[in-house]
């Protein structure tokens, strides 16, 4: 597949500090955007996807500086892409991603962890070439955060530390989860477990809904026996993007990019939006969310459950330790952001952002500067 991979992409005082364009093969491409190095290394996953830009890696880049920062973890922010479709059934994407290791080997400044498109066994494959990659499978000694659910762990403790801020009643709040992927099932499951009500769910072919209550754990069932979401026989059958403006408590977005924009923010009825994905909604979208009363917890405070597990992972910890980080973190996060919220009235987003750029700027003074 032939395709240029030349673009223009936004600088500022935080970076990016580095863009890397990539031929692992012929007709794959790559790149990497090291966004931020105040912290440390830059962390950040690969997103394998036909579509994936240049400019979005860089905006999930960045994204990652802010959640590591917001987290309070010593790494910095860092994405890639690769350009290529999904792999037909049967066929391994390893030698893609033995490719990709090789191709990013020098920058030992990234350290690559699963995203859109990939999993632990990619990642697995990636550290057996360089010796550098999180999110690996237990077996090789690693915590595999979408095998646990690390990051729909953490948005059922950031929906946990709202509850406790009077935001919203948790038990039997109407939930509604966008994308019944390696987040969205594990964010189902562990909302559910904490007396929430999961009305609807959808998948890349289309949803289910049901008022009184989805069954989580035979709609797992199902999804396992490789079943769409739609034909789950016990719920109504809806079109995939319906559910979106379904009236809820929480709406978790848990699968692209760009799912709300200008155009359509103003069609949700969600008293509050959890962020699974990263940069599920357009700036423009959560101006307007701000304006009509919706809480949109960004995703660099929402879901970084993953980065921490991933960070606890590299540190030598175990999955028990990195449960507890999880809970702690996000859950202090959620509550520091209610705060800045109380004080005055400035969108989620750059309350959080605000949160990050404070250790940002305190590390960065201790930063060589020429």
């Amino acid at each position: 597949m032939a395709r240029e991979i030349t673009a223009a992409w936004q600088a500022d005082e935080l970076g990016p500090a580095k863009v890397v364009f990539l031929r692992p093969m012929p007709h794959m491409a790559a790149v990497v955007v090291v966004d931020n190095l105040a912290l440390g290394p830059a962390m950040g996953g690969v997103r394998w996807s036909p579509s994936v830009s240049v400019s979005e890696v860089a905006r999930l880049a960045r994204a990652m500086t802010l959640k590591n920062a917001a987290a309070g973890l010593p790494y910095g922010g860092g994405k890639s892409g690769i350009y290529l479709p999904p792999c037909p059934d049967g066929e391994s994407r390893y030698p893609a991603m033995r490719a990709f290791a090789r191709a990013i080997e020098q920058l030992t400044d990234y350290i690559p962890g699963p995203d859109m498109g990939t999993d632990e066994g990619c990642m697995a494959v990636v550290h057996d070439e360089i010796g550098r990659a999180v999110g690996l499978p237990s077996v090789l000694g690693g915590i595999p955060l979408d095998e646990l659910g690390a990051t729909g762990y953490g948005l059922a403790c950031c929906a946990e530390a709202l509850a406790a801020d009077k935001i919203i009643e948790l038990d039997g709040a109407r939930v509604v989860v966008q994308g019944f992927g390696a987040v969205g099932t594990h964010a189902a499951r562990y909302l559910a477990e904490r007396g929430a009500r999961i009305i609807a769910v959808s998948d890349i072919a289309g949803a289910v809904h049901q008022d009184a209550g989805l069954d989580v754990e035979a709609l797992l069932a199902a999804k396992r026996a490789g079943k769409p979401v739609a034909a789950f026989p016990g719920g109504t059958a809806r079109d995939r993007d319906e559910i979106l403006w379904q009236k809820c408590d929480l709406l978790v977005p848990a699968a692209g990019p760009d799912v709300f924009t200008a155009g359509n923010a103003a069609r949700v009825r969600a008293k509050v939006i959890l962020q699974g994905a990263n940069i599920p909604a357009t700036a423009e979208a959560e101006h307007i969310f701000h304006r009509r009363g919706v809480l949109c917890v960004p995703d660099i405070l929402a879901n970084a459950g993953g980065v921490i597990c991933a960070a606890v992972e590299q540190q030598g910890g175990n999955r028990a330790q990195a449960f507890a980080a999880i809970e702690e973190k996000i859950r202090a996060n959620t509550a520091e952001l209610v705060d800045r919220l109380d004080a005055g009235d400035v969108p989620p987003r750059e309350a959080a952002t605000a949160m990050a750029m404070s250790r940002l700027r305190a590390a960065g003074g201790y930063r060589r500067r020429f």
